[in-house]
């Protein structure tokens, strides 16, 4: 298991656990980022991460993708 903020780019990954404000939570599971959802991550930045997810693109920053194991 490692970080969103970790993983490599082009791979499809499962969300195994998040954690964080429960705003953010509630915002990313809105856009069915949760976990059980199979995410595949566009792009690494230094401070974020793009994932795309059932059609939608999302950029998280790094801190969030911290907070979300794979």
């Amino acid at each position: 298991m490692q970080a969103l903020s970790n993983a490599r780019p082009g791979e499809a990954y499962t969300i195994k656990w998040m954690f964080g404000l429960p705003d953010v939570l509630e915002f990313l599971h809105s856009r069915h980022v949760e976990e059980g959802s199979t995410i595949r991550v566009i792009q690494q930045y230094r401070d974020s991460v793009i994932i795309g997810v059932q059609g939608v693109r999302l950029a998280l920053g790094h801190e969030v993708a911290e907070r979300i194991k794979v």
